[in-house]
């Protein structure tokens, strides 16, 4: 059984339950979760098995949850919504132990455009050693920012490297180091190459779980 299994099972058994930072104690303790806008590939899957089970992972581990995007508005699925979102130019980054980005099933080169507050964000964090974490195409925001030059890194696949299904290669990546489809940590930096949507429709393996377990060591070695 995988591990994602039971943390699945607890998000499915919570139904139809909109994720937002109100759900979350308050304990001081506050991590950024940046979900990609954008995407019309099976958000009821990825807000449910991707931001959810980050969002039940952290809460388990004792933080508070803040979501921000650029337009702050809510994301909607068919019966799964993520609502309290603020927007990324709100945000005070002091206020975050780190940054986790979901897939959301958005990136496919050349995709939907980055978010510009997201790589500012993403650029001050690792600035300020705080970690930042990227679940599979959302790791995009991270060659966009240009911190992967030098890095290793996790993706779907290599995306310097044409293929038949994927004829066009990704120069954001150039001088950044393709470490295959597991979660990959290099300093601060931790990435992962398969979201649920992925598992779903190519029967890659999820590594949601561990991407966040990743992300929540990281700041506990602060």
């Amino acid at each position: 059984m995988r591990k994602l299994t039971v943390l699945a099972m607890i998000v499915i058994l919570a139904g139809g339950i909109s994720f937002s930072s109100q759900a979350f104690g308050q304990t001081g303790l506050k991590v950024l979760l940046i979900p990609r806008e954008g995407s019309s590939l099976d958000l009821d899957l990825m807000i449910k098995m991707e931001v959810g089970v980050m969002t039940v992972l952290l809460k388990n581990a004792g933080f508070e949850v803040d979501m921000a995007t650029t337009s702050g508005q809510p994301i909607l699925g068919p019966t799964q919504k993520l609502d309290k979102i603020m927007k990324l130019g709100d945000v005070d980054l002091k206020n975050y132990k780190g940054i986790i980005l979901a897939c959301m099933a958005v990136g496919a080169f050349p995709g939907a455009p980055v978010s510009q507050e997201a790589v500012t964000l993403v650029k001050e964090a690792l600035s300020e050693g705080k970690p930042v974490a990227a679940n599979s195409n959302s790791g995009i925001v991270l060659a966009a920012a240009g911190v992967l030059k030098g890095k290793k890194y996790a993706f779907q696949r290599d995306p310097l490297k044409a293929t038949e299904v994927f004829k066009t290669t990704d120069p954001r990546f150039v001088d950044a180091i393709y470490s295959g489809q597991g979660v990959v940590q290099d300093g601060k930096i931790i990435t992962s190459g398969v979201c649920p949507y992925l598992e779903r429709a190519y029967g890659m393996q999820n590594v949601t779980v561990e991407l966040t377990q990743k992300f929540i060591a990281a700041i506990g070695s602060r």
